[in-house]
């Protein structure tokens, strides 16, 4: 049979999980293996350094830079306060003054009487790395962060936006073939959300759910423009999940009112309640980035420590479920016909290895190539 392998996009009902959480510089880890942690706990904390202020003190006072000292009022590694006064000069006898004051508070890194510099550190900017999800130390990461362990739901999206977010799943749609366009779903919300909708959900209902102060939103499809709407700009290829919004936006299927999968969907309900960790970070081309709701279900569990991973097979196979990732059957649900062994010549004239797909929601049959679909894992 012929195999072809795949980024899967996972759809898992319960599964091990495992999130590694690393500062961007070295610091201190705060946690031990095999420790207890909440999604909002800090494994690791650090200090990034202040920005400098640069005082050309010498031309300031028009003096050689070898006369700096005589007029310091503060000397290396001395901390000083925004507006304090750093330099006292007088000439001629005292009729005319001069003071230099620091514009920051932090501490004087150095003076050159070289170069009659000095350079003013401000104070560092301490920084942490939280959990993410509620679970167990499974490693530490020296200087550096840990790897947390979990046991739940783990879905992927297919495109999103947004920040780490956690919050509460709250369930609004009815079915995955809801449109989420009327205020009427919206009664039940509340502030810490993470809403789930079916296939659509609107701009003007996304602003209400902004005023309500949800964290997150999961939806099947929406308008590209709507994105664009929400961002201030035409989003490009580069990685999403940096953006500067209130909330996280998750869509699970793709661009469009496309209905949110059964499966998806029934996952999600039978999660509504229960905190969930989500994150919008996106990546579609090289080193897949997809974003993912992680919903701990650790009260299922008697040992998480001793819980071992489940292997799931990124295979392409007769009867597999796929994802389109690209136009025109976009975000489509399909199931693997077959899958031919010689390459095809597609309509732009390339010669690829293709699947025989029908597609679920219409039962139309394409052959497609395969480097534009995705597996589906689930458990």
């Amino acid at each position: 049979m012929a195999h072809a392998y795949v980024p899967g996009l996972k759809v898992l009902k319960r599964t091990v999980i495992k999130k590694e959480r690393k500062l961007p510089i070295e610091g201190e880890v705060i946690v031990n293996v095999n420790d207890k942690v909440k999604a909002e706990d800090a494994v690791a904390k650090a200090f990034l350094p202040g920005p400098v202020d640069i005082i050309n003190a010498a031309n300031k006072l028009a003096i050689d830079p070898q006369e700096l000292p005589l007029f310091l009022l503060k000397k290396e590694g001395d901390r000083v306060l925004e507006g304090e006064t750093i330099i006292k000069y007088s000439s001629f006898f005292g009729l005319f003054k001069q003071e230099i004051k620091s514009s920051i508070t932090g501490t004087i890194e150095s003076i050159s009487t070289s170069t009659g510099q000095i350079i003013i550190r401000k104070d560092p900017t301490p920084i942490q790395t939280i959990a993410f999800v509620d679970g167990i130390i499974e490693e530490t990461i020296p200087k550096v962060g840990a790897i947390v362990k979990t046991y739940g739901t783990y879905i992927q999206g297919i495109f999103g936006i947004g920040r780490e977010k956690i919050g509460k799943i709250k369930v609004i749609a009815e079915n995955p073939y809801d449109e989420i366009n009327d205020e009427k779903y919206l009664k039940d919300v509340e502030k810490g959300d993470i809403v789930v909708g079916g296939s659509y959900i609107t701009k003007e209902i996304i602003d209400k759910l902004i005023k309500l102060e949800v964290v997150g939103i999961i939806t099947g499809g929406i308008d590209a423009e709507t994105i664009k709407d929400i961002l201030g700009y035409e989003i490009g290829v580069a990685v999403t999940g940096t953006e500067n919004i209130p909330f996280t936006l998750i869509v699970t299927e793709g661009f469009g009112k496309i209905s949110m999968a059964l499966k998806t969907f029934n996952l999600l309900k039978e999660a509504n309640n229960k905190k969930a960790s989500i994150s919008g970070a996106t990546q579609i081309r090289a080193g897949v980035i997809r974003p993912e709701i992680i919903i701990p279900f650790l009260d299922e569990v008697q040992d998480l420590a001793k819980i071992e991973d489940k292997s799931f097979s990124t295979a392409l196979e007769k009867g597999a479920l796929v994802r389109i990732i690209r136009e025109p059957y976009f975000g489509k649900i399909a199931q693997i016909i077959d899958l031919p062994e010689d390459p095809t010549i597609i309509p732009t004239e390339s010669k690829v290895r293709v699947a025989k797909i029908k597609i679920l929601d219409t039962n139309e049959e394409i052959i497609y190539p395969r480097a534009n679909i995705e597996l589906i894992e689930e458990s």
